[in-house]
């Protein structure tokens, strides 16, 4: 779902939708399975319910999981969103921040949706 693209990040192709919640959201067995192969160290027990920091637009959110959602989908509220989004959805490129970045957005405070 995601491939390596800079230093920083993952480029991602997901279908963007509004929501009504307040905190933006993906599948919750992707999420888990994207934390699992992109944020896991394989030190250890660690917890896969961290939130996903995901750049659409110029910016940052956390992004957490939620089994309503379609897969391949990221809602997101629509105070959020960067820009009007095409109806129906198409494919938009995402950034996934990698975990030593994800880190530091949170820490930040930079990150959306917390």
């Amino acid at each position: 779902m995601f491939e390596p693209f800079s230093r920083a990040y993952y480029l991602g192709r997901l279908y963007i939708e509004p929501h009504q919640g307040d905190r933006p959201v993906m599948h919750d067995e992707q999420h888990e399975a994207v934390n699992e192969q992109l944020y896991a160290t394989g030190a250890g027990i660690e917890r896969l319910d961290n939130p996903l920091v995901m750049k659409l637009g110029s910016r940052h959110l956390a992004v957490h999981g939620d089994a309503g959602v379609p897969g391949r989908t990221l809602a997101v509220p629509e105070p959020m969103l960067p820009e009007r989004l095409d109806t129906p959805p198409t494919l938009r490129e995402v950034l996934l921040a990698k975990a030593d970045r994800a880190t530091q957005l949170v820490e930040m405070g930079v990150a959306a949706g917390i």
